[in-house]
């Protein structure tokens, strides 16, 4: 077998109870996930799934929603540059 390495991370100690629960329930422990994501990582040479920016919130959906509403759309579009000008110019 090879030499193990130690890694030390800082992580959120709510963020650690959830993943040592759910690491248990599939019948790993955190060791062995942290090693499944570095071997998956290696092998794949990329983080092994999509990281993206979060969605807004409920609260930030409903208020771009509400801007949809026709109430709310004052502004006139042109669908061209040239159909701009030609009302600017009346």
């Amino acid at each position: 077998m090879e030499k193990a390495s130690n890694i030390n991370i800082r992580v959120d100690n709510n963020l650690k109870k959830e993943a040592e629960k759910l690491f248990n329930d599939l019948g790993i422990n955190m060791s062995s996930a942290i090693n499944v994501f570095l071997k998956q990582s290696v092998r794949e040479q990329k983080i092994p799934f999509e990281i993206r920016k979060e969605y807004p919130n409920y609260e930030t959906e409903m208020a771009i929603a509400e801007t949809d509403k026709e109430e709310y759309k004052t502004s006139k579009t042109y669908d061209s540059v040239d159909e701009l000008f030609e009302d600017l110019n009346k």
